[in-house]
């Protein structure tokens, strides 16, 4: 068979196994999803690896196959230290042909992931009588992930297709479900915490220094932006500065979080300073997206926080965001690459993103049911547009409009669903609970609202590693305030 009717088999195969291993009771049978989602991500990767470098795979293969048992080893002994070197190659982005071209992918986080499987695996045979990890997140993860790889059989892109579930969907989901399986530890979750703050603050420092100086790494594209542009964005220690942008949005949530929810008076002034400092390093980003997403989350957490009283505040906090960290990229937007081919004002103002948007909801419009398959965007909008200099690669820029345009009207549908049950779950109980409970849940709710609104201008919502840690941080936490509940009531 070829690779491509491989990879048509093994979407559908790697997404029924990890619906089982959600799903499913007996153990044998979540043992067996989890060998499922093996078996359909290996017959995805042909498709994906580049002719000639076989023997390179194999070998790289081996060594990733030893490092897995050796993570498995000390997740099985420190079950927090999964969560801790996830977050830590989080960041860590490296260029990799795949699929005929670069891609900029989580390599070292996948060593973490194999590490959590293999762990998994061995909890899973020990362990029969936990299930349903992700509680009521479960059916609309299972049903959302599920239809996704189903479409890799009719997907008009089987590479990008391969790509976006073997890269982001896949490992990614299995990382939720073995973090969702951690028994609850407020010192695990504050040390948690702490390297998300030591983090950020290590990046925003970076991103000033980058700004002061003028020396962006890595990113040419940047670079040459820079050259032309009336500011100077920086992307720290990242790739793209969105991506760095929304990394200090979560961490500046996360303190707020904690200011507003957690009685540690003593720790106030601390996380004032370092809010300030991450929003500093924040705004050197130029980030449009990112200051979006911090103005929701801010009126969400202040709406928590101090319901009516908040709204005077945080409008007024709100629109000071708006006018400051948003306005310079507005402003900025009538430079000679994109003014010569916006045709109207809101398409100026959003960098070009209205019309790839409107693009995107006309392909959804002529697939309604089904879409044009996962992956299937950028060749559908090519067809459809001729595509000028300025978009090398077509996307949306919108997560929603993506998933409408590539699984349909059903893939939207389970989509919204997920989307609703991930906010119930961190917000059902946000006044009850100890308080590192409390405090827990608000930010896996806030960092999920951030991550949201930044995709509806960036389309990475699956693709966050951040987002599926969020979803198994908000499980444990309701799982632990309904255990505290339990205890209370008897």
């Amino acid at each position: 068979m070829t690779a491509e009717v491989l990879a048509r088999i093994g979407g559908p195969v790697a997404a029924a196994g990890f619906a089982a291993l959600l799903l499913a009771h007996p153990r044998a049978y979540r043992l067996g999803g989890l060998a499922a989602v093996g078996i359909g991500v290996g017959l995805m990767l042909p498709i994906l690896t580049p002719s000639g470098t076989s023997p390179w795979l194999l070998g790289g293969g081996v060594i990733v196959a030893a490092v897995a048992v050796g993570l498995a080893w000390l997740f099985e002994r420190q079950p927090w230290a999964l969560a801790m070197l996830a977050l830590v190659t989080v960041p860590a982005r490296i260029p990799i042909p795949v699929g005929g071209e670069k891609n900029n992918l989580l390599v070292p986080l996948y060593a973490v992931v194999l590490g959590a499987a293999v762990s998994l695996g061995w909890s899973l045979w020990g362990d029969a009588a936990r299930a349903r990890e992700l509680g009521a997140l479960s059916w609309p993860l299972a049903a959302f992930v599920g239809w996704t790889g189903l479409s890799v059989a009719w997907t008009i892109d089987p590479d990008r297709g391969a790509l976006e579930l073997v890269a982001f969907v896949m490992p990614f989901g299995l990382l939720a479900v073995a973090l969702a399986r951690l028994r609850w530890s407020e010192i695990g979750v504050t040390w948690l915490a702490r390297l998300l703050f030591a983090m950020a603050l290590l990046f925003a420092a970076v991103g000033i220094f980058q700004w002061a100086t003028h020396s962006v790494f890595w990113n040419q594209k940047v670079i040459a932006d820079n050259t032309f542009a009336s500011f100077y964005r920086v992307n720290s220690l990242f790739w793209d500065p969105s991506i760095y942008g929304r990394f200090l949005v979560v961490a500046i949530l996360v303190a707020l979080a904690v200011l507003l929810f957690g009685p540690w008076r003593q720790y106030d002034l601390w996380l004032c300073l370092l809010i300030v400092v991450l929003w500093v390093g924040l705004f050197f980003s130029f980030s449009q997206s990112s200051f979006a997403s911090l103005i929701v989350g801010v009126v969400v957490a202040g709406v928590l926080g101090w319901r009516r009283h908040a709204f005077v505040v945080v409008g007024a906090t709100a629109a000071l965001l708006m006018l400051v960290g948003v306005g310079p990229p507005l402003r900025a937007t009538d430079s000679p690459s994109l003014s010569a081919a916006a045709d109207t004002e809101i398409n100026r103002a959003t960098r070009g993103r209205f019309e790839l948007v409107r693009n995107g909801l006309r392909i959804a419009a002529d697939h309604p049911v089904v879409g044009v398959g996962v992956g299937g965007f950028t060749k559908a909008y090519r067809e459809r547009v001729p595509v000028s200099n300025r978009v090398k690669t077509p996307a949306s820029h919108n997560t929603p409009v993506t998933v409408a345009a590539e699984t349909g009207i059903v893939g939207l549908g389970l989509f919204a669903w997920l989307l609703v049950m991930a906010f119930v779950v961190p917000f059902r109980r946000t006044g009850s609970g100890p308080p590192a409970v409390r405090v827990a849940g608000v930010a896996a709710g806030l960092g999920l609202t951030a991550i949201f609104v930044h995709s509806l201008f960036y389309n990475a919502f699956v693709e966050d590693p951040l987002m599926w840690g969020f979803l198994a941080l908000a499980t444990l936490a309701a799982r632990e305030s309904a255990t505290d509940r339990s205890a209370t009531s008897r």
